[in-house]
C-alpha cells in the first residue's frame, strides 16, 4: 500500500467525501470519480437500495456517467478512483470501460469489517463453477450462436 501523497490523492478524497456524504444521504459507504487530463468528469456513489439496483455500485455509477460525457463506450486516457477497493463487479467494468488505471483508498478487509464482505467474490472466480453456491450451466439450444451470426454478419457494427 502507498501512503505517501500521490497526484491520487485529491481525488481519492473527494471519492471518500463522496462516499461520506452518500451515507448521511442514506446510500451506502462508497464513491468513486473518473478523472481525465487532471479532471474529474464525473462521480458516482453508491445507489444500491435507493435505486433498488444491484448493479449500481459507485464504480459503475461513475463509469456509466464518463461515459456519458465523452460520448463513448471506452474511457480510454480515464483513471477510475473509488474509496473503496472495486469488487468484481466493478473491476470488470473498469475492463470494459478500458479505463487505464484504477485506484482505491481503502480494501476488501475493510470493507469486510464494515460490513460489505465481497471477499468471497474475489476468490470465486478462481474455483472450480461446480463448488459455486450459484448454479451456472450451460444448456445447448441448436440455435445458440445465432446473435453471434447476425453481429458479424453486420458491416456496421461497433466492435468492442
Amino acid at each position: 500500500m502507498t501512503t505517501s501523497v500521490s497526484p491520487d490523492h485529491a481525488w481519492l478524497r473527494e471519492s471518500i467525501d463522496l462516499a461520506t456524504r452518500n451515507v448521511a444521504a442514506g446510500g451506502g459507504p462508497f464513491g468513486a470519480v473518473v478523472v481525465r487530463a487532471g479532471e474529474v468528469i464525473a462521480t458516482g456513489t453508491n445507489q444500491v437500495t435507493t435505486a433498488l439496483d444491484p448493479t449500481a455500485h459507485a464504480e459503475v455509477v461513475a463509469i456509466r456517467a464518463a461515459c456519458r460525457v465523452v460520448g463513448d463506450f471506452r474511457l480510454t486516457g480515464c483513471a477510475l478512483v473509488s474509496s473503496c477497493e472495486p469488487c468484481p463487479l466493478c473491476l470488470a467494468a473498469a475492463l470494459w470501460a478500458r479505463v487505464d488505471r484504477v485506484v482505491y483508498a481503502a480494501d476488501r478487509h475493510d470493507a469486510a469489517a464494515a460490513g460489505f464482505d465481497d471477499r468471497e467474490f474475489h476468490e470465486l472466480f478462481g474455483r472450480p463453477r461446480e463448488t459455486w453456491s450459484l448454479p451456472v450451466h450451460q444448456v445447448a439450444t441448436g440455435e445458440d450462436t445465432a446473435p453471434f451470426a447476425a453481429w458479424l454478419s453486420r458491416p456496421d457494427r461497433v466492435d468492442y
